[in-house]
């Protein structure tokens, strides 16, 4: 985003949190920038999911910029995620867009609704979420504090998607699970190799050739 961006969605947020106080955070993203784990460039409130300026997208963005496939993210309105202490959260994200349609940041607000949930039956209204958007009994997505939570959240999500844990894992277990971090953005992340390695018990050559056997597999 250009500066003049960046200084009208920062006012922006800041404008909107001293409105509903110090449950709602909001942030801006530049994905622009040429660092996608460090995209945060503004953020009020930032206890509410222990984020600051600095800090990396959703892994959702993350696979986004990795497939190329930013120009088809829609906005989301009033959905659930939930924080890494438990706290559930009513979110919004927009997609900021240049005049020719690309997407170059991202607007969010997070509002911490854990309190207000202890009371639905009264404040239904308030805290549900937009129809359509997601279903009534989908589990809050997680949101990750920084890109090392971000890359752990994606192993674990790698291991689900297999079935079991690493050390039961044969060849092409280990296969489907690397193919997964690949899809998902995964090894944009700095040092990621390294720790997906020493996570499957595997060498930088075999992680290597895992790659490439995954690429293999998808071509055909």
């Amino acid at each position: 985003m250009d500066a003049t961006q960046i200084d009208f969605y920062t006012r922006l947020a800041h404008g909107i949190a001293t409105q509903f106080g110090t449950n709602c955070e909001t942030v801006v993203h530049d994905l622009e920038s040429n660092d996608p784990e460090r995209s945060i460039v503004a953020i009020e409130n930032g206890h509410v999911t222990g984020r600051s300026v600095g800090g990396g997208p959703s892994h959702v963005v993350l696979e986004a910029i990795h497939a190329g496939r930013l120009h088809k993210l829609a906005d989301r309105l009033a959905y659930l995620t939930k924080t890494a202490d438990g706290r559930i959260l009513k979110s919004t994200t927009i997609f900021i867009r240049d005049a020719s349609g690309k997407c170059v940041g991202i607007f969010g607000i997070n509002y911490d609704i854990t309190v207000l949930t202890a009371a639905e039956g009264a404040l239904a209204e308030l805290t549900g979420t937009a129809s359509g958007t997601q279903p009534d009994n989908a589990a809050p997505e997680p949101i990750v504090r920084n890109v090392a939570d971000l890359l752990d959240d994606l192993i674990e999500q790698s291991v689900a998607l297999v079935g079991k844990p690493a050390a039961l894992m044969s060849k092409e277990d280990r296969v489907r699970a690397i193919r997964y971090l690949s899809d998902t953005g995964a090894f944009l992340i700095t040092k990621s190799g390294p720790k997906v390695c020493k996570y499957f018990g595997i060498s930088k050559y075999t992680l290597y050739s895992y790659l490439d056997e995954a690429k293999g597999a998808e071509e055909e």
